[in-house]
Formats: structure tokens, sequence, C-alpha cells
């Protein structure tokens, strides 16, 4: 018997293949990351916020009995039907199932003589197709329970709303009526149905090739797979194209290095460049001119500047949005005169706690007016001091004194000054570094402890305030370690460039 939940339809919705994937082959979907698992929970966090968006509420959220920590789906549905009968307002993840298809209603709302559906996302799209046919396919499921669906809304997460000193959610989330697409979208979900039992049932792997659906509406988590037959490097490597670009030269045929050398139709130097040198395995490439005219820009006293932040869904903070980019850290190091030592200035905020004005008084403490500042790819780092310059008035003439006085590292790698062919095509610091210090264990991000990229930064760092104390000091010294980490490979990567210069 097919069994089909709505997050199963959905991935059918996208692609039949990743249905099959799923059940036949889950072990070829990567492992999730930090990054990725902390964004699932905060969806989580945020379902359970817009359960009250409507007032009282029963939520009938039940689990087994086992141990196991598993959904008790026979039990969410009949405590579904008691509360139906009941005539309850507001049932929260309230639980239906018919034929093997199943599907829980994040908020089912009594509207006149029926049911409305209220689907929860933590996003601002409300537009999205795949939320249509999400939607399409609970609306099917609960009227073939033979439940009088009178609306159709999804809820949405309001990035324009500003946080005062406690947390509004009616200003937090947006509700749009989707009645409209939902009854375009309706009469497809019987034949999907019927293509996901016949994709189940066969023992046969999809044969769909890769297009624009593995990436939209997002992107699939077995992309990796169905790319892993293509030659390495292939056009879905070529610096500046992505998924979107390279497609088409890939439906064409020009799908290894190759065959786009001999089609003629890359006239980007720097694309060039990385073909010619996976082709021919060139030494580096090494434009003394063009790296000079870079270094010329920098004076003394010389900082080097790399920030962490955190993007929560929910403002946690009075003054902060959905979504908002929250600096929580930073490192420092720098040199005064041109013959002075290396030192180093950290900050690290308080967890749980707004650590804005705290970073923002370390910098102007840490950082002189008019000192050359250095960050690698520096519209993160500007954008950040903006708003802390915005946010802080007071601070404001210091802070933008540091943002204009920013020198951008990438800038010599980005303009192909510096080239060769670990770089795989990338001017990002995580393959920059290597490639030019390919067995230095000191700038091994392997190494470190507990926190070897941003996305790992992102997803601690809010934890730790829920921790025990011996846990949550070993947390900050991991995080205060990483971030030191980049930007002593900030420094690391201008002295290689003045020793190319010799």
């Amino acid at each position: 018997m097919l069994y089909l939940s709505k997050s199963k339809y959905t991935k059918l919705w996208q692609c039949p293949k990743m249905l099959w994937l799923m059940k036949n082959k889950p072990e070829e979907a990567p492992r999730v990351d930090p990054g990725l698992q902390a964004r699932l929970e905060e969806g989580n966090e945020v379902g359970d916020l817009a359960m009250g968006l409507f007032g009282d509420f029963v939520e009938v959220t039940a689990f087994k009995d086992d141990g196991s920590g598993s959904l008790d789906l026979s039990k969410m549905i009949d405590l579904t039907k008691e509360e139906m009968a009941k005539g309850t307002e507001n049932i929260c993840e309230a639980s239906f199932s018919y034929s093997g298809l199943y599907c829980a209603v994040d908020v089912l709302r009594k509207e006149g003589a029926g049911w409305a559906i209220y689907e929860v996302k933590s996003s601002t799209h409300p537009e999205r197709a795949v939320y249509i046919a999400d939607i399409a396919y609970q609306k099917y499921v609960l009227e073939n329970c033979g439940v009088k669906v009178t609306g159709t809304y999804i809820v949405t997460i309001n990035n324009e709303y500003i946080r005062g000193k406690t947390l509004d959610i009616k200003k937090l989330f947006n509700v749009t009526d989707v009645r409209e697409p939902v009854e375009e979208e309706y009469p497809k979900v019987k034949q999907n149905i019927e293509l996901a039992e016949r994709v189940m049932a066969s023992k046969k792997e999809p044969e769909t090739d890769v297009s624009a659906h593995c990436i939209d509406p997002y992107e699939c988590e077995f992309l990796g797979y169905c790319l892993g037959e293509l030659p390495e490097p292939s056009v879905f490597d070529l610096s500046g194209f992505g998924f979107a670009k390279a497609l088409p030269y890939y439906q064409a045929g020009s799908v290894d290095f190759e065959s786009l050398r001999a089609s003629k139709e890359i006239r980007n130097e720097k694309q060039l460049l990385q073909i010619e040198h996976e082709l021919e395995d060139r030494p580096s490439h090494i434009d003394k001119e063009g790296i000079k005219e870079f270094l010329d820009t920098l004076y003394y006293p010389l900082y080097f500047l790399d920030f962490e932040t955190m993007q929560p869904t929910i403002p946690p903070f009075q003054g902060t949005k959905a979504f908002q980019k929250i600096p929580f850290q930073y490192s420092l190091h720098y040199i005064e005169t041109e013959r002075g030592e290396l030192k180093h200035k950290e900050f690290l905020g308080e967890p749980g706690k707004d650590p804005r004005r705290g970073i923002a008084e370390a910098l102007v403490n840490d950082i002189p007016r008019d000192a050359c500042v250095m960050a690698y790819n520096m519209g993160f780092e500007k954008g950040q001091i903006k708003e802390l310059a915005s946010a802080f008035p007071d601070l404001s003439d210091h802070l933008m004194s540091i943002r204009d006085n920013i020198v951008d590292l990438m800038m010599p790698f980005q303009k192909g000054h510096y080239y060769n062919r670990e770089m795989q095509g990338s001017y990002s610091i995580k393959y920059v570094l290597p490639a030019l210090f390919p067995d230095d264990p000191e700038l091994d991000y392997h190494n470190l402890e507990g926190v070897h990229n941003g996305g790992e930064a992102m997803s601690i760092y809010p934890q730790i305030q829920f921790v025990e104390p011996e846990e949550a000091e070993k947390a900050k010294r991991n995080l205060l370690k990483y971030c030191e980490l980049d930007t002593f490979a900030m420094v690391k990567i201008w002295q290689k460039l003045k020793e190319v210069c010799k």
C-alpha cells in the first residue's frame, strides 16, 4: 500500500526521482550539516510560535510509548476527530489519513460551516509554487476524509517587522489567502498521487536528467548523486557559473573542460585561466604588477578583521528583524608598523544577550580611525559595520571611518592576479588558503576542535546559553580559535603576496 506524507508528496512534485531515491538510496543524500540542522530547528520554533497566532489552541501531537520518540499518528488522528467534534476553534498538527495518504495541518481553524488550512513556512515568500502544491495535497486528503475545506492560507515571516521589547507574533507573521492558486493546482493532485504509487513500486531508478527542477524550488539533496557520473571537473565546477548558468552548456553537450575549450564559447578570462590550468596542469599564474598595485594601496597600522554572525528567523533582540545578520564575534590581527610584531585582539558576545552594542564599542576601542583594515570579501564586514553605525549613532563616526578604510584581500584572486589549479576556479578563502599552503597544519581548519566553519559557528553560538558551564566555556574557546584562524589565515595570505612580488 502506498504511504505518502505531504513532505514526500512535495518531493515527488519537484522530481519523481527524488522520491524514489529517498526510498531506495537514502544513503546518497549528504549528512545534514549543523547550519541546515539549526535552520530546521528554527523552522520548528516558527511553527510552535504560529500555533498561538489566532488565540487559544489545542495541539494534538502525540508520541508512542515505546521510548522511540516516534509520532503516534493513529492517536493524533483520533485526537483530531475528538477536537473537531467538540468544535475546538484552532487545532494544531491536526492529523488525517486517507487510503495511505497522511498529512498534519499546521493550524486547522474553524471557519463558518467548515475548516480552513493554515500552512506555516519559515520563509518570506508565500507565492512559492511548492507551498501551493503542499496545501493542495492537504486539501485533497482532508476532503477525502469528509472535511469541508472553506479556506487555504499560507503563514510566512514578515521581515519588515522590527521587534520591540516583546515579540508580537501578529506582526511577525503575514497571512496570505491562496485560494485561487490552490484551486488551480488541486486537479493535479490525484494524478501526482498515481505517479507516486508507480514510482514507489518501481525497482528501477527513474531516468530523469539533470535540469532546472534540481534547484527549483529547492536544491535537491541528491543533486551530488545525479552529478556523480560527470567528469571532474565538469561545467558545473566552472568559476562564476553556478548551476543555472552551467545547465545550458551541459544540455548542449559541453560537459567537460575539453569540450568547453573546443566550443570557443567561453570568453571570460578567469574562466579560460581555470580551464587552461586544469587541462595543461600549468604552474601558478602570478601577475606581479597586478599584485603589487594592490599591495601599494595598503598602509600601517594594518588590521585584519573577520566577523562571525548569526541569522535567526525569529528576531531575538529589541530592534532586530527576522533573518537579520547579527554579529556576535570578531577576530583582529594587526601590525602597527612595517617591522612591528603581529598582535591579536578578539571579541565574543555573551550568549543569550544582544551582542551588538558590545561589539560596536570593542571595534571602536580596538581599531583607530583611518587605520587600514583588511577583510576577505569585504562587502560582508562593511555591511555589518554600517548596520552597527546605524544602530548606535554615538559610535557612528568612528565606525564609518573603519568601514571606509576597509580593503578587500580577495581582490588579487578575484581579478586573477594569482591563480593555481588547486583553487578550482574559486577565490574563496577556503580554497585559496589550502592552495597557497597545502601542507601547513597550522592553517588547516580540520585540525580545529568543535568549530570548523561559519555554519557551525552560527549554530553553536546561540545554544551556548543552554548548556552546562564547563561545556559553554569549551564552546567559547572553540569559537575564538576558529575566528582567530580566519584572520591569521589572512595575514599569511598577505605575506605570501608580498613574497611573490620580491
